[in-house]
């Protein structure tokens, strides 16, 4: 089955996770291990990545070598600030230079400022960032930003941490119809079935992680996204059928044994 492309790299899944919310970065790893997940985001400006030396540093849980690190803004209000975050990252990581680029509008909401977000975006693209960007569900907000160059657009389905899963099933099938980039679907999954209905709509991918961490049992929830995730990507490939105002006899009506002929 075809696989998902970032930044010229192939990924067998699917799914992304983030960092936030776990008890310590042991429960990080085994829940990292438990998806089946092979990317996992950072918040630069919460984590530490080998930036304060007095603190316990990811990496020596997670090997960059085995995983995609993915650094991204989260808790930056003005794309001034995510740019540097994004600059910072990269002096971190060695010069790489794929990151998630989240420009959030206020704290009660997190909602993403689209203003600020496009912004940060055409110049972090002038400067040959892999952005990845994090977006409202407004289709052509998400044509904006392929056009403006970004390598994949996040379309949230619901707002950050709140588990309510796809708001508006329609905006996302539209966006993902119209798009020659990878969409991703961003925040707002609960649970295994939240994941399944993102890929059943077409998306290439689904990030989370309040759905894991937060879950009774991280790990075990982790291992649920991982098999939600590639179900419902099948699914979509399988073609679902058609639905239907009338029940459709499952066996043909030709040929029953009853039928006398007369």
């Amino acid at each position: 089955m075809k696989k998902l492309v970032l930044d010229n790299k192939h990924y067998n899944s699917r799914l992304i996770i983030g960092t936030g919310k776990y008890a310590d970065f042991n429960q990080t790893k085994n829940a990292l291990e438990a998806s089946g997940a092979e990317m996992i985001t950072v918040a630069i400006r919460r984590v530490n990545l080998g930036q304060n030396k007095k603190e316990q540093n990811l990496l020596d849980y997670i090997d960059p070598n085995t995983y995609t690190i993915l650094p991204n803004t989260a808790g930056c209000y003005s794309a001034k600030d995510a740019i540097r975050a994004c600059r910072i990252a990269a002096e971190i990581l060695n010069g790489e230079k794929l990151v998630k680029l989240e420009v959030l509008g206020d704290e009660k909401t997190l909602y993403p400022n689209v203003v600020e977000t496009i912004k940060a975006a055409e110049e972090l693209v002038k400067e040959d960032f892999k952005v990845m960007v994090y977006t409202t569900d407004d289709p052509l907000v998400a044509k904006e930003l392929e056009n403006i160059g970004c390598i994949s657009v996040m379309p949230l389905a619901a707002p950050i941490g709140s588990g309510l899963g796809i708001q508006n099933e329609y905006n996302i099938r539209t966006i993902v119809e119209n798009a020659s980039t990878p969409i991703i679907v961003d925040a707002g999954v609960g649970t295994a079935s939240d994941a399944s209905i993102v890929m059943e709509l077409g998306c290439d991918g689904v990030l989370m992680n309040t759905a894991i961490a937060c879950a009774k049992d991280p790990i075990l929830m982790a291992s649920a996204m991982k098999k939600a995730v590639e179900a419902g990507h099948e699914a979509y490939q399988a073609g679902r059928i058609e639905k239907k105002k009338y029940a459709s006899a499952s066996s043909p009506k030709d040929g029953n044994i009853f039928d006398d002929g007369e």
